[in-house]
């Protein structure tokens, strides 16, 4: 499928704590043609909203009041294993990856982020499963 039509089918929900964080991210996934169909501000809030909109992915991130991203992204896998899980974070020391993608993450953006960045773990995380999967780009040493 090109990458123009991934985009152009795709509906996403964002889960950030941060109000800029989503507005960026939502601008981002509306440029390229990303359906926005909703954003969380917490993990509880996400869970439901999941259930709800039925999103293809969901943007996640790890550190938010009253829940860790890593335990929404198990419920989510759990409970709605269809829908990609793209971890969105400033979170990018080894063991919280190796979580992450150990619980069913679908990709991983480290904060700061641009665009070119988001986009292209979007279409990675859109892969086939076997192919989805793997770590960021820059991870501590």
């Amino acid at each position: 499928m090109a990458t123009e039509q991934i985009l152009k089918n795709l509906t996403v929900l964002v889960v950030d704590d941060n109000d800029t964080t989503r507005a960026m991210l939502r601008g981002i996934l509306r440029q390229e043609g990303a359906d926005v169909v909703g954003e969380a501000k917490d993990g509880l809030t996400a869970i439901a909203a999941c259930h709800k909109l039925k999103p293809k992915l969901v943007c996640l991130d790890v550190l938010m009041p009253n829940s860790h991203g890593v335990d929404v992204l198990k419920e989510i896998r759990n409970e709605l294993p269809e829908i990609k899980v793209l971890m969105v974070t400033g979170s990018a020391d080894r063991e919280t990856v190796q979580a992450a993608i150990q619980a069913g993450a679908s990709g991983y953006v480290v904060k700061p982020f641009n665009a070119s960045r988001v986009v292209n773990a979007v279409l990675q995380a859109c892969q086939p499963t076997d192919t989805a999967r793997s770590e960021p780009d820059e991870l501590p040493k």
